[in-house]
């Protein structure tokens, strides 16, 4: 009997689909949590299976477990572990540890992809163009590789998957897979997916209203609630938010974290390993811990939402000739002009704070540093023509003074 553990995401589901194609019946797939992997595998592993071949996709154990599977592996291949995370890379220590960050071609693995090939290498599995397509939109998927390539049937796969039940959306691949030369969504699914896409957009534009912004750890974090679409969510607000250094998007009822960072500089694995969790650099998971309820959720409690830059502007628009107006709610106006080729001057509440080398960095400072946001037209306008009226008062008085 071949026993699948993987995870419950789309990725992990994805190696299941590819099991249940290999293997046929005789497997038993359970789809784990990260924290409920250890417990199920140290639960099979008391019962002292003989022939079982056991496979962990997508997911790694802990210490003990490791140890217990090493006991466990007196055949060769009857452990098999396969993973992306580089958080599990020392599991590569183990015979049976099979776990790589990139494919041998240089782009970025993920489980799907990883078990494909070794499951192409052992001739274990037939190689077909409907499932290399569907590995590699799992692979682009779970990498956020189709951002950069504009594949967005990657993203509606994982639409379909969170709309389906995972038994249903496996059952729908594994026929679709094995009946067809190549990967599509029928007429119903691109019917239901294009509903969907709609209900995303309403989705974000709700919460983008609800993110609040804090340093945690020198790191400028925003924060938001939500219990759906948190990879579309992490990236519209990092998108939106270039200023934060990541987003924590929180399930208190789940107790989990997600978080996501659109900046290569950013390492969100390292921020989840503080809260028991791991995953990619860019995309990552943890427990809501007690610290972690502390860090982001009780301290932040207090703070307001992020102002949103006004969006419909004709006239106060970032890298105006003619300045740009912010406004922060404790710190009042601050406006952002080009001084000389290289240098833009930042002024907060009409005087000089300081300047900076390009109208992104002074913008960055005060996003950062002040929470501001770009005002809407009216304001600007009337903010323009109070400055001008004041210089020409001033010039007025300074005329007088020097006329006999």
């Amino acid at each position: 009997m071949h026993r699948l553990f993987t995870h419950n995401d789309l990725d992990g589901v994805g190696c299941g689909i590819l099991a249940r194609i290999a293997f046929g019946q005789d497997t038993d797939i359970l789809y784990n949590s990260v924290q409920s992997l250890d417990t199920q595998v140290a639960r099979l592993l008391e019962r002292h299976p003989i022939d079982d071949i056991i496979w962990i996709t997508d997911l790694s154990v802990n210490d003990e477990n490791a140890s217990r599977l090493e006991a466990f592996s007196t055949r060769e291949g009857s452990v098999n572990l396969i993973d992306h995370h580089k958080t599990a890379l020392h599991l590569n220590d183990y015979s049976w540890g099979h776990v790589r960050v990139e494919e041998e071609d240089g782009r970025l693995a993920s489980a799907t992809s990883l078990f494909y090939d070794h499951l192409v290498k052992k001739k274990l599995i037939q190689i077909s163009s409907s499932i290399e397509e569907f590995v590699e939109l799992v692979r682009q998927w779970d990498t956020w590789e189709w951002e950069t390539n504009q594949n967005f049937e990657a993203k509606r796969l994982n639409d379909l998957f969170f709309l389906l039940a995972i038994d249903e959306f496996e059952a729908r691949m594994v026929k679709r897979l094995q009946e067809n030369d190549h990967f599509s969504f029928d007429e119903f699914e691109q019917q239901v997916l294009d509903m969907e896409e709609t209900k995303i957009e309403r989705y974000i534009r709700r919460k983008r209203r609800e993110l609040v912004q804090t340093f945690i750890n020198e790191q400028c974090v925003g924060i938001v609630h939500a219990e759906s679409y948190h990879s579309e969510l992490g990236n519209e607000l990092g998108k939106e938010n270039p200023h934060l250094d990541y987003i924590a998007i929180l399930n208190v009822g789940g107790k989990k974290m997600s978080f996501r960072t659109i900046h290569d500089h950013i390492d969100v694995s390292d921020v989840a390993k503080r809260y028991d969790g791991g995953g990619h650099a860019k995309a990552s998971g943890a427990v809501l811990t007690e610290d972690a309820y502390n860090r982001f959720i009780a301290e932040v409690f207090p703070l307001t939402p992020l102002r949103i830059d006004a969006h419909r502007n004709h006239f106060n628009t970032k890298n105006s000739r003619n300045g740009t107006l912010y406004h922060s709610v404790n710190q009042g106006i601050f406006f952002i002009y080009q001084l000389g080729q290289e240098q833009w001057v930042l002024e907060k509440n009409e005087k000089i704070l300081q300047s900076f080398s390009s109208f992104e960095d002074a913008e960055y400072h005060i996003k950062r540093h002040h929470q501001a946001a770009l005002t809407r037209d009216d304001k600007y306008v009337e903010y323009l023509s109070k400055v001008t009226i004041r210089e020409k008062q001033q010039h007025a008085k300074n005329e007088l003074k020097t006329s006999p």
